[in-house]
């Protein structure tokens, strides 16, 4: 299949989305061990820390962030059933007391300035657009509080034409490591940390899982066009990053909010 045929999934409709990755655990690449490394190189945490996690879905990482860290948890995402679920998941571990997911979008977050210990965004930046999100959110971090969070970036300098192609409208803002880096810096920033995702996160915790909720879906859609070509752009996802992993790939920063 050619990648001009190809849409990108912000061509689809959003009840599509939120319905197809509720049969997920995660919404994008991460495991627990990635969450907790890059946990453990923030320091400012304590039972009375306020920590945002923004585009959270339906918690995957959020559970993991609430059994290691003291604090509150607030977490936010647009789709309604995600946050039903993530609720719902906390009160199943009896986290109930220390993690409360909201519906409500990344651009209109209710905190006050100097609010937050520690801001967490996995695979979701890009809904905002990383400069952006590091620059709005600042504001809502004490000075030496900490921002983390998991964006596609390039690993190369030079890489094939094809994936190029195909990852720009997906992430107009895919930049190097280093390019990355400048931006976090510009936006008022100290960078802490960086590391690329191990590929098991892709493959074991993202794309491997999403086999079985690909075969409920188009047996629950069966003959349904959208269906199918939202189902063949996850294919289409796994074959790329099978091709072409040596050069992308998501990538934690890590830093921290310092005085301008």
């Amino acid at each position: 299949m050619g990648n001009e045929s190809i849409k990108t999934i912000h061509e689809f409709d959003l009840n599509l989305i939120c319905e197809f990755f509720l049969n997920t655990e995660r919404q994008g690449p991460g495991n627990s061990e990635v969450t907790l490394k890059a946990l453990s190189f923030i320091d400012n945490l304590t039972d009375d820390s306020l920590i945002a996690d923004i585009g959270c879905g339906t918690g995957g990482q959020t559970m993991v962030l609430a059994e290691h860290t003291p604090g509150y948890i607030t977490c936010f995402d647009i789709f309604p059933a995600f946050i039903d679920r993530l609720n719902k998941n906390a009160t199943k571990l009896n986290l109930q007391d220390k993690v409360k997911g909201i519906v409500r979008s990344m651009d209109n977050l209710p905190f006050q300035n100097d609010a937050l210990d520690l801001i967490w965004c996995e695979g979701a930046i890009y809904n905002i657009g990383f400069e952006r999100g590091l620059t709005e959110w600042r504001k809502f971090l004490k000075t030496g509080g900490y921002i983390a969070v998991t964006e596609s970036s390039w690993l190369t300098e030079k890489r094939p034409s094809e994936i190029e192609q195909y990852c720009l409208p997906h992430f107009p803002e895919m930049d190097t490591i280093a390019g990355k880096i400048m931006r976090i810096q510009k936006a008022g920033y100290l960078p802490v940390a960086t590391f690329v995702l191990p590929s098991v996160c892709w493959t074991d915790h993202y794309f491997t899982p999403m086999v079985n909720a690909q075969k409920m879906f188009l047996e629950k859609y069966a003959g349904n066009k959208t269906a199918e070509e939202f189902v063949a752009l996850q294919h289409f996802d796994a074959e790329m990053y099978s091709k072409y992993k040596e050069f992308y790939g998501y990538v934690f920063f890590i830093a921290k909010k310092i005085e301008q």
